[in-house]
Order: C-alpha cells, then sequence, then structure tokens
C-alpha cells in the first residue's frame, strides 16, 4: 500500500449506487474518509436499462462527499459484474537481469507487463492483470520474489477482460456523471479480501453474493481466481414474489420477509398467524395465513437460485474442485437457514462469511469499501490514488493526485 493514497470506490448495483473513500494510513489501514449512497434501479436483468438515472445517481455521491468531507472526486474505480468478465490463466519464464544481484522488481513488472501479452477478442477489453504465483528456477514458489537469487522465474497470472460495449457504456455513463473511470474490478475479486477469512484465503472456495437483484459468484482455487459470473435473481426477487403471491405491497413483503426470513419450512419451530394489512383479495384489512405459506414462497426462490448456481457451476465443469461455498449479500443474509438450503442443493459445506471485517464494514457499502481495500493492496503498482481537489474555506486548493493509467512499472 501507497501511504497518503486517495482512493475512491464506487459499486454500481442493482438497487443503490455506493460511494467510499478512503486513505492509506501510516498503518498501512483503509483509513475511513466519508461514504454516502443513492437508490438506483438503471439495472435489470444485468443491463444497464437507463443511462442518465445511473449517471444521476453516480453524481449525487459525488455531490455529497464533496458537502461532507470538502473533496472534489474526478475519478474513480468501479465494480462490474461476472457474466461481463472472461479470465484468462497465463504464464511466463521471466530471466533476472542480474543473476548475481538477484531478482529486482522492475524484472518482476516487467513480467507482469509481458504476461499481459496475450490475443484479445475484438469484443473484449484488458481490464485488469492478477499476478497469482511466482516461481523460481529451483521449483519454489514464493510470495514476493524481489531479493531472491534465481537465474529466472515463472509467474502466473490471470489476465481479466471485459465486454468492450459495456465498459464504453460504463465509461460514457460516468463522464456524464463527470467521473473519470481508474479501474474496472469484478465484484467477487475485490470481495475476496474482506468475505474470506485466513483459512478460507488458501482454499478452494466458491463466494456467493447475494444482492438486491443478482447473484455474483467467484470461484478461487486458493488464490487463483478461475471464474466468476452472474445469476439474474436476488432478494428484491423474493420480495417480489412475496408481494404477488399474498396479493399485497411491496413495503409489507419486504418487512414479512424481514421478519419471518426463513430459507426452509422444515425448520418452522411455531407456525404462527400472520394478518395481512394490505392484502387486495378483500375489501376489509386483516387476512391472516399462516407463517408456512410465507416461508414456502422464501424457500421457493431461495431454492431456484442455488440451483441455477448450481447448474452453471456444472456446465463449466469447476464444481468438484469447489470445497466450501461462503455466503454473503444484502439480499440473503438476513433469511435463516439460507447456508443450509445452499448445502442441501449443491452438495457442498456452505457457510455465511466470517471474514474479520465483515461486521465492521454497514452492508450497504460493503463492496465499494472491498474494492477500495483491493486496490491498496495491489502489488508493484507506481501509485494507486484516484484524482481528487481538496476545498479549503479560504480557497480552492488543486491537489490532483496523480491517477492511475498504468498498474504496474513500465
Amino acid at each position: 500500500m501507497a501511504i497518503g493514497d486517495v482512493i475512491v470506490g464506487i459499486d454500481v448495483g442493482t438497487s443503490k449506487v455506493s460511494t467510499f473513500v478512503g486513505e492509506v494510513n501510516n498503518f498501512n489501514q483503509i483509513e475511513i474518509i466519508c461514504n454516502t449512497s443513492s437508490k438506483c434501479q438503471a439495472i435489470q436483468k444485468g443491463k444497464i436499462v437507463d443511462e442518465e438515472e445511473l449517471a444521476n445517481s453516480i453524481a449525487k455521491t459525488i455531490e455529497e462527499v464533496k458537502e461532507i468531507s470538502n473533496l472534489q472526486i474526478n475519478s474513480a474505480y468501479t465494480t462490474i459484474p461476472g457474466k461481463y468478465i472472461t479470465i484468462v490463466q497465463n504464464s511466463i519464464v521471466k530471466d533476472a537481469k542480474d543473476k548475481l544481484a538477484g531478482i529486482t522488481i522492475k524484472d518482476v513488472a516487467s513480467a507482469i507487463i509481458q504476461v499481459r501479452d496475450i490475443e484479445i477478442p475484438e469484443d473484449k477489453v484488458l481490464i485488469d492483470i492478477v499476478p497469482d504465483k511466482f516461481i523460481l528456477e529451483d521449483g519454489k514458489a514464493v510470495e514476493d520474489p524481489v531479493g531472491k537469487f534465481s537465474s529466472n522465474f515463472t509467474l502466473t497470472a490471470q489476465i481479466i477482460l471485459a465486454e468492450k460495449e459495456y465498459i464504453r457504456q460504463l465509461t460514457s455513463i460516468f463522464k456524464k456523471a463527470g467521473i473519470e473511470i481508474d479501474g474496472v474490478i469484478p465484484v467477487s475479486l475485490a470481495e475476496r479480501n474482506l468475505v474470506l477469512d485466513n483459512n478460507e484465503l488458501t482454499d478452494n472456495v466458491m463466494i456467493v453474493d447475494i444482492g438486491a437483484g443478482n447473484t455474483e459468484i467467484g470461484v478461487f482455487n486458493g488464490s487463483t481466481f478461475v471464474y466468476t459470473d452472474t445469476i439474474l435473481l436476488g432478494g428484491d426477487n423474493i420480495t417480489s414474489d412475496i408481494s404477488y403471491v399474498l396479493n399485497i405491497s411491496h413495503e409489507e413483503a419486504d418487512k414479512l420477509k424481514r421478519q419471518y426470513g426463513l430459507a426452509l419450512k422444515s425448520y418452522i419451530d411455531n407456525d404462527n398467524n400472520i394478518v395481512l394489512n394490505t392484502c387486495k383479495n378483500y375489501d376489509s384489512k386483516g387476512v391472516t395465513i399462516k407463517s408456512s405459506e410465507l416461508i414456502e414462497i422464501i424457500e421457493a426462490r431461495i431454492e431456484e437460485i442455488f440451483t441455477l448456481i448450481n447448474k452453471d457451476i456444472i456446465s463449466h465443469g469447476i464444481k468438484n474442485n469447489i470445497n466450501n461455498v461462503i455466503l454473503t449479500g444484502e439480499g440473503i443474509t438476513n433469511i435463516n437457514k439460507s447456508d443450509m438450503a445452499g448445502k442441501i442443493i449443491l452438495n457442498i459445506p456452505v457457510k455465511v462469511s466470517t471474514g474479520r471485517l465483515v461486521s465492521t464494514v454497514k452492508s450497504t457499502y460493503r463492496v465499494a469499501f472491498s474494492l477500495v481495500r483491493y486496490i491498496a493492496a495491489r502489488p508493484y503498482a507506481k501509485t494507486v490514488s484516484s484524482s481528487v481537489t481538496v476545498r479549503t474555506e479560504k480557497s480552492l486548493i488543486k491537489t490532483v493526485l496523480e491517477k492511475v493509467r498504468d498498474f504496474f512499472y513500465s
């Protein structure tokens, strides 16, 4: 991490836009400057359907940042759904420039630049390089090869490609909001170091983040980013199901989901009566149902979400390598026994995330915070600062931090 770097992360979700601004302090930790969010329904079924609304929501959070912190945000990092991502595994062998001096940071940086040299389809664009493993000439794997005496080393890395049209659309929207994009990072990759605990970081795991309208999945074999995708269902679908089946308002449906949230009917302790206050089937209020009827609706949709996840990882031939599933996301974590429902359908151990920092960050800003932490921890980066303008009461002092154009040394 680069001490003093100010990093801005903007998470574009299906129900809101969240912006998080943090600074790397003297202890190499992210110090919160401010965070804001704005409701936004511009993304539906994984597609941006209202560019104007999204641009306005981004601009609103940026304006709130200025009011709170006196910072004018000029650039930011942002997230991208897994459905737009292709991961290419690549490796190269790099000779040390001076064998007697050991491997230098320039050797490593040069290797990172070379490993990105792959054939990129016309409809794709490179958005990130994830250095994964360094293997010395004697076969020993090291986390950081700098200073090691070896005539050469092998670098394995993940080259992250994104759909060019989506990136073009996203760039245009951010420009409308007055923001340049510093970088675009897949949601699951950004979240990994936040939602996984130390043991899980070295395990073969799948992160399942069930949000409002989408479910993001990311598969990691240890530190290797293997696969990511988006299932176009989330917590809002559960609410809509309750509203439709019981013929009640969306607001009451959401309240009931949170109050009685249970993923499996078999875990009901007491089948209580529930009074529906907005039921449209009758003229008078006070329609009563059993809690089991409500939970049956929730169970059906959760079962569908995990069934679609199961089909996805089977069809891509990656299920057999997954040892554990880590569950997170605002759309599911308030529904009890959702981990058990996932375990039954996936036939893989499932647990709700217990990552050390998960509980310390408000769920609204969790992905944006994860994004900032991911960028701050970039290895071998020149600088990771976003571009900001600092305001004072007396004057406007421009302190534009160096923007990220190339993540790595050239």
